[in-house]
């Protein structure tokens, strides 16, 4: 089986502000309940299933270095850097070229850097029969069973009642619905959530995006031609910049979903996006004086008197203490305080817009 993983390292995870930064994003951060990183963990389950040399990473400019520092096992060459963001299919694809020029016809998993798994094992298998129908053409998707109705992720819409690791047809991918809505996606049991892993040959999915989206293709593949020459540096600062911004869902997976060439492998191992500080606190806080708090090797300590349904991040090193409050988010990082009512967690990333739009990037 000739499989490759690739990661996409990007983001700066601006509904975990001020902890996470464009220049220091949550994938660096050790959220994990170790001293290993997101992305640590990521290549930490990915290696039983490929050698090292076989796990590629997409990232910044601005993170290259910091990713190679924290994965000293991966092979230079595999770190792969895009000078501008250009959302997820720009990202995947070069990954898939690149990949595709030095292992025609080899099978790519994508996993992002900023999940956290619970149950390695049930995850490997799942992936494994994802392989499986990659390796018969399919374009592959991991479903996540749903344990609520989640108005925060995407779904995808099965042929059938989902049952764990069974491939099963994905009729339609689904954005993100009102609570109404996920809760009969839901008690439907033909809805999973959508958790952006893709698994397929790197043939298949070049040859989809050419026929879909040739100006993103032509570009990506113009590029992955002369990656691992000296013209590398040249081409990429002459195309990279022209390719559209757009996710590879929509370039790809929900109009080939339509034509009946998507399908999934339902899974459940413990699955978090980490994607706020909520999550933060259900997943990794412990129970100081009442109040759920997030450590940190930073960590400053945290007093907590009359105060209930609290989430603090003690990260600036400092003392947080609160008193006679409820209902808060607490982030406490060297230069900037966040304070926060945990009914609007999910709306933390537009103090990050209104930090650009005030020429504050220093913050952001």
């Amino acid at each position: 089986m000739d499989l490759h993983v690739v990661v996409p390292a990007g983001g700066s995870g601006t509904r975990l502000w001020p902890l996470s930064r464009a220049t220091n994003p949550k994938f660096l951060h050790p959220l994990t309940g170790t001293d290993r990183s997101l992305l640590q963990a990521t290549y930490d389950r990915l290696v039983p299933l490929v050698s090292p040399d076989r796990v590629h990473i997409v990232t910044g400019t601005a993170h290259a270095a910091a990713v190679a520092r924290q994965l000293p096992e991966l092979p230079d060459v595999n770190i792969l850097v895009e000078p501008l963001p250009r959302d997820s299919c720009a990202a995947i694809a070069l990954a898939a070229a690149v990949i595709h020029q030095r292992s025609g016809g080899a099978v790519m998993a994508s996993f992002a850097a900023d999940h956290l798994i619970a149950d390695i094992p049930a995850f490997s298998a799942t992936v494994l029969e994802a392989v499986r129908g990659a390796e018969d053409g399919k374009l592959m998707t991991i479903g996540i069973a749903p344990t609520r109705p989640e108005t925060g992720y995407g779904y995808l819409q099965c042929s059938a009642t989902a049952s764990l690791g069974v491939q099963q047809q994905v009729l339609e991918f689904k954005e993100k619905p009102s609570l109404e809505v996920a809760t009969e996606y839901v008690s439907s049991g033909r809805y999973l959530w959508n958790a952006s892993m893709f698994v397929w040959r790197t043939d298949v999915f070049l040859r989809e995006l050419e026929q879909r989206r040739p100006d993103v293709y032509a570009p990506v593949a113009k590029i992955a031609s002369l990656w691992d020459t000296d013209r590398r540096d040249s081409v990429v600062g002459e195309l990279w910049p022209s390719i559209p911004k757009v996710a590879v869902e929509y370039a790809v997976m929900e109009p080939a979903a339509e034509e009946g060439l998507v399908a999934t492998v339902p899974g459940d191992f413990g699955w978090s996006d980490i994607g706020d500080f909520e999550t933060l606190g259900e997943l990794l806080a412990t129970s100081v004086d009442g109040t759920r708090v997030v450590s940190s090797p930073d960590a400053g300590k945290v007093v907590s008197v009359d105060s209930s349904d609290l989430v603090v991040l003690p990260a600036g090193g400092r003392l947080v203490a609160t008193l006679g409050v409820r209902d808060l988010i607490v982030v406490d990082t060297p230069d900037a305080v966040l304070v926060c009512n945990r009914s609007r967690a999910q709306d933390i990333k537009r103090l990050t817009e209104i930090l650009r739009d005030r020429g504050e990037t220093t913050y952001v």
